[in-house]
């Protein structure tokens, strides 16, 4: 329940946050709320990809590309992630949540995110996005880069060599496979 008031918030707040162009870091502070917590009384791991999402998000609408996006029935899905946890967050915990699109390769956009306390980073994920068109169709971030003004502050961004070969061996094979011989 917490992440749809956390939704609605985000909805209702994100014009007074000051507007960001995307190639920008996006902040945003957040609370670990007892709803947060699993078993073990600290931020349970599910929460932390939602919380990437709302953040994502959040960049999206300062920047003004989501409104764009919205009139070209465009949308970002997430095909990959992977995320290390350093510390946990506690309860009543404030952290602050950045976000950075990285870079980009034929297929897909990936975005560095960060859940930072007091300056020190508790926990990164890197999550690999596509765009998708509501009538059906993928697009390829030269398409999304074109509707952006193909601006992108300090030139375009070098992939680091680590996150190419994770996007290239995370991805699925294309259609139906069985599971591997040694799956019984």
């Amino acid at each position: 329940m917490n992440l749809w008031l956390r939704l609605i918030y985000e909805l209702a707040s994100w014009r007074f946050r000051g507007a960001l162009h995307w190639s920008d870091v996006g902040h945003r502070t957040f609370r670990v709320w007892p709803s947060d917590l699993d078993v073990f009384k600290h931020m349970n791991n599910g929460k932390f990809l939602a919380l990437f999402d709302i953040s994502r998000y959040d960049l999206a609408l300062r920047s003004g590309s989501w409104q764009r996006w919205k009139k070209l029935g465009w949308y970002p899905v997430v095909v990959a992630e992977t995320v290390t946890f350093r510390k946990s967050l506690m309860p009543w915990q404030t952290f602050d949540m950045q976000s950075k699109v990285i870079g980009w390769d034929d297929q897909a956009f990936y975005f560095d995110q960060r859940m930072v306390v007091d300056g020190e980073i508790y926990t990164q994920g890197m999550v690999r996005v596509r765009f998708l068109k509501r009538s059906r169709g993928i697009l390829t971030p030269a398409e999304i880069l074109a509707i952006e003004g193909n601006e992108w502050l300090g030139g375009q961004p070098t992939l680091p060599a680590w996150v190419a070969q994770w996007g290239k061996e995370s991805a699925l094979p294309k259609g139906k496979e069985a599971a591997p011989s040694n799956w019984h």
